[in-house]
């Protein structure tokens, strides 16, 4: 009997000495959280058309004609439904212009400057394919964290752009970024120009 009132005011003593003074209590926010995304096995299919390229696409995509006023017939759309992306490709022949379409690729990239916190540029250089470019990596909230162009200096020219149908926020779309990042270097690496 002893033993049970020696261990009740024992809790009673250590229930009210764990109650420490609200002063001590700092309560923090939980900082902001994101849905977790699954993503598919990497697996491409060949996309071939009429247009003067091929490449790979990963069979979570689909390809549809830009149809924007003035779009080409060789511009493209590679969508990615699952993520509100797409990889916006134009096309354009090269008629002694080359140094005008780096310089308008290198102005679209510049654009997103106001945006990013830094601009990393990878060269691309395939000599068995004739396919020559650079990758641009756009970090922080850009509209577009990764852009792209392809050519053969003499004939053919691509460029690429990653776009979201979203607001941008690099917190929430980093991995996702990531992600396609990786699409978009199989399609380069897997890139083809036709005779």
């Amino acid at each position: 009997m002893k033993f049970i009132k020696l261990l009740f005011i024992f809790s009673c003593v250590l229930v009210l000495t764990s109650c420490g003074d609200n002063e001590d209590e700092v309560f923090i926010p939980k900082p902001k959280g994101y849905f977790r995304i699954d993503f598919p096995k990497k697996e491409y299919r060949v996309y071939d058309s009429l247009c003067p390229y091929s490449f790979e696409i990963p069979t979570y995509a689909f390809i549809d004609n830009d149809k924007h006023l003035g779009a080409d017939p060789c511009w493209l759309n590679i969508n990615f439904p699952k993520y509100n992306a797409q990889i916006h490709l134009s096309y354009k022949v090269v008629t002694n212009n080359i140094d005008s379409l780096f310089s308008q690729s290198r102005d679209f990239v510049v654009k997103h400057q106001v945006k990013s916190t830094g601009i990393d540029e990878t060269v691309i250089i395939r000599d068995s394919a004739k396919v020559y470019g650079l990758v641009y990596d756009i970090s922080g909230n850009s509209a577009s964290n990764v852009q792209f162009y392809l050519t053969d200096s003499t004939h053919h020219f691509m460029r690429g752009a990653l776009y979201f149908n979203s607001v941008p926020n690099i917190d929430s779309l980093k991995i996702v970024v990531d992600y396609l990042r990786l699409d978009i270097l199989q399609m380069i690496k897997t890139f083809k120009w036709k005779n």
